[in-house]
């Protein structure tokens, strides 16, 4: 099972107008640690980012698991409630899980998260779906060799 760890890069991005503003973007990274993460989002953004850049945060999620699109450009996060009876007391229980959700819309969130789930045994409920700042979210494969599914 991934850990995934959201890293906070700042740097001076050139806008539109071709003025240099000073930006913080969240990336979301597979690791083992807070050390990995910070180097793998050094390793990924590096080519992509012209000058000096910091990692300013490293912090661990909740996420448990990712649902990819080709062609989805924003991230959004779904927080589902899996639903299961107590033996002893005969209570329903909702456990809560967040997952990510590559996706061009919030409906498109919504069919690629439930296209995902096709085939789950859970009982299941979506309670909440929202966009995220989320820039680009990096796997590494199993060979341990950085992969961007994107």
């Amino acid at each position: 099972m991934a850990t995934w760890f959201e890293c906070k890069v700042k740097y001076d991005k050139m806008t539109e107008d071709g003025s240099q503003k000073t930006v913080t973007e969240p990336y979301l990274v597979d690791a083992l640690s807070f050390t990995e993460a910070e180097a793998r989002i050094t390793e990924e953004i590096t080519p992509f980012i012209s000058g000096e850049f910091k990692v300013t945060a490293v912090k661990r999620t909740n996420t448990a698991e990712i649902f990819w699109k080709e062609g989805g450009d924003k991230w959004y996060k779904v927080k589902v409630n899996f639903c299961t009876i107590d033996e002893k007391t005969g209570k329903e229980k909702k456990t809560p899980n967040y997952m990510m959700v590559q996706a061009i819309d919030f409906k498109d969130a919504y069919d690629v998260f439930m296209e995902g789930m096709k085939g789950t045994m859970a009982d299941f409920e979506i309670s909440q779906i929202v966009e995220t700042m989320i820039m680009d979210v990096y796997q590494a494969d199993l060979s341990g060799a950085p992969k961007n599914k994107e």
